[in-house]
């Protein structure tokens, strides 16, 4: 049984008002949205809510609007685009709560769906204010949060709702739950994690929390030069910051005493300029020129990285390897995410990644279906692996 109220424990609900916390923050161009990624994966929890005949009311966020409703922030577009990702009409009332939104859920029936206007309009909901968490309420009879990249946040619509109505995790919020369980939660051992990215200083807890989780720790990208500098080796010109020094040496000492291997690069791809298709060369990491940048991690590392994944049984993944925007500083990101996907089709492998850089390196890979998991969850998914509590999820336990 799920530590967590899934849709399996809902009951009957035809005719009953079901109010869904969902994420729409998706982007939108000239009043089009360009991606459908996140309205693609709530459309499985809308629709069986809706074929069991309940009246699906959708909260949602859209952008940080500052002073009120606004038409740039508005989710009225979004109703739109969800409409036809749905293949059913989806309408639209232009608040959230009061007499605007009682009067669009009195016109529903059954099977209907409706979006009501960005929760974020109100001040209140950031503040997970009693009174107007009330006035969500007050317009549903049972809730369920599909969003778990909003539940790092305790918001009305997030976390508030979850105190006053029967709550319960949508499909996606399940699938989410049930691939971070197999993750760090309960994984199969050994676990290996591969984290890259700009800065060390935007990790510091991530690393910590690994540390004493996972067997390995492949670390890459510029926060990769950090733990060299740290350990005495002359990373030349490239992305470094040395004032973390003693922070790297740290989670060094944590990794040895937890029994976790650290893996760092043996060789890097070197370049004098950051631009697409830059004059390279691959060196040992001891020579690396006093003028030269790596970009990449080189050859014999991603042999390395092969290995340790081909020894996992789970692998967790966040941040790219090296500046995988620009070939040809790609290699390594594209070549062990093709090879942890290839592990995980044979079933040999869990693997589950998340971040958005991590989610755009592995779409850029070709690979992003053939993970076990791909958060696209962002902070909610990080703050998952630093170890931290995740308000709109810890209310819906059992």
């Amino acid at each position: 049984m799920a530590a967590f109220k899934t849709l399996d424990d809902i009951g009957n609900i035809s005719g009953k008002r079901v109010l869904v916390r969902v994420d729409l923050n998706v982007p939108v161009a000239d009043g089009k949205v360009t991606d459908a990624t996140r309205i693609e994966r709530i459309a499985p929890t809308i629709a069986e809510l809706s074929g069991k005949g309940a009246k699906v009311i959708l909260l949602a966020h859209f952008g940080r609007p500052k002073d009120g409703p606004s038409a740039e922030f508005s989710l009225e577009p979004i109703a739109r685009a969800t409409a036809e990702v749905l293949g059913r009409p989806v309408g639209f009332a232009s608040d959230c709560v009061g007499d605007t939104a009682g009067s669009a859920i009195a016109a529903m029936n059954k099977g209907d769906v409706l979006l009501l206007e960005n929760t974020r309009f109100y001040k209140a909901e950031e503040k997970n204010d009693p009174a107007f968490t009330e006035r969500l309420a007050a317009n549903g009879d049972i809730f369920v949060n599909d969003a778990f990249s909003a539940a790092h946040r305790a918001h009305s619509s997030t976390e508030g709702l979850a105190h006053l109505l029967p709550a319960f995790a949508g499909r996606t919020m399940q699938a989410e739950l049930e691939a971070l369980e197999k993750g760090l939660g309960k994984p199969v051992r050994p676990v290996v994690a591969i984290v890259g990215g700009a800065k060390v200083s935007t990790k510091i807890d991530l690393l910590m929390n690994l540390v004493k989780k996972v067997d390995a720790l492949v670390i890459g990208g510029g926060m990769a030069n950090t733990f060299l500098a740290a350990r005495g080796t002359d990373v030349g010109k490239s992305l470094c910051e040395h004032d973390l020094a003693s922070t790297a040496k740290q989670i060094m000492i944590e990794a040895a005493e937890a029994g976790c291997a650290i893996i760092l690069p043996v060789d890097g791809v070197v370049a004098r300029e950051f631009k697409a298709g830059a004059a390279c060369e691959t060196v040992a990491i001891s020579d690396v020129p006093a003028d030269g940048m790596i970009l990449d991690v080189g050859a014999k590392t991603v042999t390395t990285i092969g290995e340790w994944i081909d020894r996992a049984a789970t692998l967790v993944w966040n941040g790219p390897l090296g500046a995988f925007e620009i070939a040809p500083f790609d290699h390594a990101t594209v070549a062990a995410a093709k090879h942890a996907a290839a592990r995980t089709k044979a079933g040999k492998l869990i693997s589950v990644a998340g971040g958005g850089d991590t989610v755009a390196a592995l779409n850029h890979a070709g690979v992003a279906d053939d993970f076990t998991y791909v958060s696209t969850a962002g902070g909610a998914f990080l703050e998952w692996m630093e170890g931290k509590p995740l308000p709109g999820v810890d209310v819906l336990k059992r």
